[in-house]
């Protein structure tokens, strides 16, 4: 292993403060680092736990995530790390690092196929098959949740051609739902109206007792926010699904057919 050799901070302190610079650059860096009690990809590791534990997630976290590449952690590793650690530490952490290391190892995940290039689009995961609603949508879609506290928040994602039935959110007083478009290219249409087209930044208000679908275009994946909005006594009351033809007459101008 070459020696480690730091000079940042006698770069940026070296005038204003001496003493920090040489401790930074001589002792830590220059005397630890180069320690070979402990291998330098472990070191890497231990460093990148211990700035996580401590919540720092500004450029020195970047600074030693981008070590641990270059001692050798691959893009496994690294999220088996964080999501030990998380649990340890704390789950938001985890979050935090996490959408810095998938920057520090982007070129590691080039995408192999349409999903895994639409999971890149974005910085909220897929998610998991969305099995416990399947019987809802036509198509494959997965869930994520965001936030499951105060708001209910989840990242649904849709395949090419999937979208939920027409269904209805019902509440005393309060509720409905919020659709922000994060990836991808879809589709939501009120019963009477024409589809409107969803594209990365979109939102949609629903209010309770609107008669509506969403889900991907036909040759596009898609994934939306969706924000439950709190309510008293809320309910989502599930319909039919939308009609083949109907779907198919969607373009890419976003026009439908009516919804009568």
């Amino acid at each position: 292993m070459e020696k480690i050799v730091q000079t940042a901070g006698r770069n940026t302190l070296g005038d204003f403060a001496p003493e920090f610079a040489h401790f930074n650059d001589d002792v830590l860096f220059g005397e630890n680092w180069n320690n070979p009690d402990i291998d330098h990809k472990t070191r890497c590791i231990v460093t990148v736990v211990a700035l996580m534990s401590s919540g720092i997630t500004d450029s020195s976290l970047k600074y030693h995530l981008e070590n641990a590449k270059n001692a050798g952690v691959t893009k496994k590793e690294i999220a088996a790390i964080i999501t030990h650690a998380a649990f340890y530490v704390g789950w938001p952490k985890g979050w935090a690092v996490f959408y810095m290391a998938k920057e520090v190892w982007a070129e590691d995940a080039a995408p192999t196929d349409a999903k895994s290039a639409h999971a890149a689009e974005m910085v909220f995961p897929i998610g998991a098959p969305n099995d416990a609603f399947a019987q809802y949508f036509i198509g494959q879609s997965y869930l994520a949740p965001v936030s499951t506290s105060q708001v209910g928040i989840f990242n649904v994602t849709f395949e090419p051609g999937c979208r939920n039935n027409w269904h209805i959110h019902h509440a005393d007083k309060g509720g409905g739902q919020i659709l922000i478009c994060v990836a991808g290219r879809g589709y939501y249409q009120e019963w009477g109206k024409d589809a409107v087209e969803m594209k990365p930044g979109d939102c949609i208000n629903i209010p309770v007792g609107v008669k509506h679908w969403h889900g991907a275009a036909p040759d596009c994946w898609f994934s939306h926010l969706a924000v439950e909005v709190p309510g008293e006594n809320s309910s989502n009351e599930w319909l039919e699904p939308v009609d083949e033809s109907q779907y198919g007459s969607l373009n890419e101008a976003g026009e439908a057919g009516n919804g009568t």
